[in-house]
């Protein structure tokens, strides 16, 4: 049931963009930031293989996908900004099961952007999922306008190119980049869960108490 729903949210995303051109590409972008179920591993590699076709240029597809994105993310930057957590928890709880979010899911971001901080704003935008909902916790830090606008525009451009560019190579096997950005996904948690050990094993050996030396006992 719930694959379906997706894929039925990927055929609108692709009719979109196929029937609209680039604005069509925008607006489904901004949908994809507010509304992750609609899958950009879907949308940008069809724009990226579209591009084979003689119908879109590969540079306007990473422009309006990465406008799109930074227009998203802004919505989220200013729910997180104008609001506070328990508000937004709270909306999450009750409505986040139509946009198939959960609290676990702006836990991860918050922790995301607890241990790179600003930075998190960018490599957040290579992450499903994360990607989109970074910019709560970057909201909510009051994290200064500039220096998110900044980080969004390097990270979802870079999304939108490497996604964009994949999907031309592999022309009409485009749909099979969701296999790889599933794996891709799972590699990157796995890394970031990796790093919070490292992180806790280094906090915890730096509270241990030093054993005291032979001469200062004596």
């Amino acid at each position: 049931m719930l694959g379906e729903f997706v894929s039925q949210l990927s055929v609108f995303a692709t009719d979109t963009i196929s029937k609209l051109g680039y604005p069509g590409l925008v607006a489904v972008m901004v949908l994809e930031n507010v509304f992750p179920p609609i899958p950009s591993e879907a949308v940008l590699p069809f724009a990226g293989y579209l591009t084979t076709q003689g119908r879109f240029d590969l540079f306007w597809v990473v422009f309006s996908g990465g406008l799109g994105s930074v227009l998203g993310a802004e919505i989220l930057y200013a729910i997180g900004f104008y609001g506070n957590e328990l508000v937004v928890r709270r909306f999450i709880r009750r409505f986040g099961k139509w946009a198939l979010i959960t609290e676990d899911d702006l836990t991860k971001a918050e922790r995301w952007f607890g241990h790179f901080g600003p930075k998190a704003v960018f490599t957040a935008r290579l992450v499903p999922i994360v990607r989109s909902l970074v910019s709560i916790p970057a909201g909510l830090a009051k994290m200064r306008q500039g220096p998110f606008l900044f980080y969004t525009v390097l990270g979802t451009s870079l999304w939108s190119f490497i996604l964009a560019y994949t999907g031309r190579v592999l022309g009409q096997n485009w749909s099979q980049i969701t296999e790889y950005v599933g794996r891709y996904e799972k590699l990157t948690w796995l890394a970031l869960f990796s790093l919070g050990l490292i992180i806790l094993f280094r906090k915890y050996r730096n509270r241990r108490p030093s054993k005291p030396s032979l001469s200062s006992a004596e």
